[in-house]
């Protein structure tokens, strides 16, 4: 969730990720599991990944730690910002990778990292236990690990009457009322603008037109748009229909509510992959193959709030406040490959300029 968990942890760094303008510098936590009072050093594991996985609140803290004692393999987690800038990384660093494995690489971005060559194909022993509807690398080269589908979040406690439909969200009463993110350093800012493109086709660039006035700001990652969201600065920001049990699960509120639209809700199913010459090739398949088990798997609804991917794993109480849309949307891997560049050239010139 992606990117994922929610902003009131978020606020102290708010102040520098957007008012400020200044870049984010790269957070590492290296993990090491102990046998005894010997940490282990023989064997290692560098995982690229974006902010929200790798914080204290995510998923990270959850799933490491058991991985390194069960295998020896002491793991070097990387985060600098959202997925897209993550995958811009690996794309960098690719005629000398230093990194094993990349989580966060969607449905929305397999087609870039195909068309890079970043991706090694590995095949998982437990691919079985993923619903087979989510599996959307057949060459696999990514392998999900959650799922979630994009909504307009709003506060209940600032909007008596929400949108219903993206058509709906361009009226004046919602001017200034929208947080958004940009589609080409944010998961979610790219799964809404294909969100649009799924909706209105080639003639989303209209719909954005219209949509400018009711946007307030669009921020690089989700965790500072959701922060402003969270802080007040908006009733209504980009996230996910997973978004309010968290809310739900650790402030036993549910003023914060997720919009299903009449047209459908978008997507994303969220993989990690072996990079392509990965120095440490062996402990990065122990961890695909970790990713899939349900010690992993239970982790995901209460710690990065999304949907497992497992069909063994059960969902808490609090994901009863998840709606669920009976229109999910999707575009085609190809048609994102080849088109891609263009959306967001006519997506800047709508919105931006």
């Amino acid at each position: 969730m992606k990117n994922t968990i929610l902003a009131a942890l978020l606020m102290l760094s708010i102040a520098a990720l957007v008012f400020t303008g200044c870049s984010k510098k790269d957070e590492t936590m290296s993990t090491t599991a102990e046998k005894g009072s010997e940490k282990v050093t023989e064997a290692k594991l560098v995982i690229y990944t974006y902010d929200s996985f790798a914080s204290d609140w995510g998923p990270a803290n959850s799933v490491i730690p058991p991985f390194e004692e069960k295998y020896g393999i002491g793991v070097e987690l990387k985060s600098a910002g959202d997925s897209g800038q993550v995958l811009s990384r690996v794309i960098l660093e690719k005629e000398n990778p230093e990194a094993d494995i990349i989580i966060g690489i969607d449905n929305n971005m397999l087609a870039k990292a195909l068309s890079e060559d970043v991706l090694e194909v590995y095949k998982p022993e437990n691919i079985s236990k993923v619903y087979k509807h989510l599996v959307f690398d057949n060459s696999f080269h990514a392998i999900p690990f959650d799922y979630g589908y994009f909504a307009v979040n709003y506060d209940s406690a600032a909007l008596d009457s929400p949108p219903v439909s993206l058509e709906d969200l361009t009226k004046p009463e919602y001017a200034d009322s929208l947080i958004l993110m940009d589609p080409r350093t944010s998961s979610p800012g790219l799964g809404f603008l294909l969100w649009t493109v799924a909706v209105y086709g080639d003639n989303f660039a209209d719909y954005w037109k219209r949509l400018k006035p009711s946007i307030l700001t669009i921020t690089d990652g989700w965790d500072s748009g959701y922060g402003l969201y969270t802080a007040g600065e908006a009733p209504m920001v980009l996230s996910y229909t997973t978004s309010p049990p968290y809310h739900v699960e650790y402030e036993e509120t549910d003023r914060f509510k997720a919009l299903i639209f009449e047209e459908g809700n978008y997507m994303q199913i969220e993989s990690m992959g072996i990079i392509k010459g990965a120095p440490h090739r062996s402990n990065a398949e122990k961890f695909i193959e970790y990713m899939l088990t349900d010690d992993f798997q239970q982790a995901i609804p209460l710690t990065n709030f999304m949907m497992p991917v497992s069909s063994e794993t059960s969902l808490p109480a609090s994901f009863d406040y998840a709606p669920v849309s009976d229109k999910p949307l999707l575009l085609d891997t190809v048609d994102i490959e080849e088109n891609l560049d263009s959306w967001i050239a006519t997506w800047l010139e709508a919105s931006v300029n």
